[in-house]
């Protein structure tokens, strides 16, 4: 990995887990769990606040509150392992601060500002929040169950064709929530969030998966966000 990406990874998982130093009595998860399963409530308290029960308001609760609900079932029966780790009171504030707590910007937008989208948006939004769901959540079952047979690379299912289908997904079911609040706020909170923490995760894992002997192979057949429908075709010889 270039010098640089590797800086950035020790800062930031430094600002994560061990900032300001102290015990480490609270897991990564429970911070994150918090966050995920209070956007439904914090959406409705937010509607009966200003009195919006608008479609548009009830479409956002429903999508974004459904993801906080389908986190904390994937968090009970397939826990990420990378948020287990025990982390300081400290980074525990950082991570609500840099971004668990900027992902609620956009239902304060949408909700207290009364914004209102069209039939065709709620429809688009909807659209791409489903496939976001089904792609994120399915690609990480297919991920823990497969390892906890064997390890190394997964190279067929939702990971066929794209080597990062979880990350494809969660960046469609945000852009739904952002596509929703029609406001630039929500993107540049996504831009900070897919490129300082997204992109360098994914670099730091092709990088440990390029350890493996048919990493070349793979890799020339699929996409790194985006499936690769066309591969190319291997040399004959002989």
């Amino acid at each position: 990995m270039h010098p640089l990406l590797v800086q950035w990874l020790r800062f930031r998982d430094h600002l994560s887990t061990d900032f300001l130093g102290g015990p480490k009595v609270l897991k990564f998860a429970w911070v994150i769990n918090l966050q995920k399963g209070g956007t439904l409530p914090f959406v409705l308290l937010l509607m009966a606040a200003t009195g919006n029960w608008s479609a548009t308001a009830w479409t956002y609760a429903a999508l974004h509150g459904s993801y906080g609900l389908c986190w904390l079932l994937k968090d009970r029966v397939f826990p990420d392992p990378g948020w287990e780790q025990n982390i300081t009171f400290a980074s525990a504030l950082n991570a609500w601060l840099l971004v668990l707590g900027l992902y609620w910007i956009a239902p304060v937008i949408v909700v207290v500002g009364h914004v209102e989208a069209t039939p065709a948006l709620l429809a688009v939004a909807t659209l791409v929040y489903v496939l976001g769901v089904v792609i994120m959540m399915g690609s990480d079952a297919q991920k823990f169950f497969v390892l906890k047979v064997r390890r190394g690379l997964i190279t067929d299912g939702f990971f066929a064709r794209v080597r990062h289908p979880n990350y494809l997904g969660e960046m469609m079911l945000y852009g739904s929530f952002a596509l929703l609040a029609q406001h630039w706020a929500p993107w540049l909170v996504l831009a900070w969030v897919w490129s300082g923490l997204f992109l360098p995760n994914i670099l730091r894992k092709e990088a440990s998966m390029a350890r493996y002997p048919e990493w070349a192979a793979y890799k020339a057949r699929s996409g790194l966000l985006l499936p690769r429908l066309f591969v190319p075709a291997e040399p004959v010889t002989g």
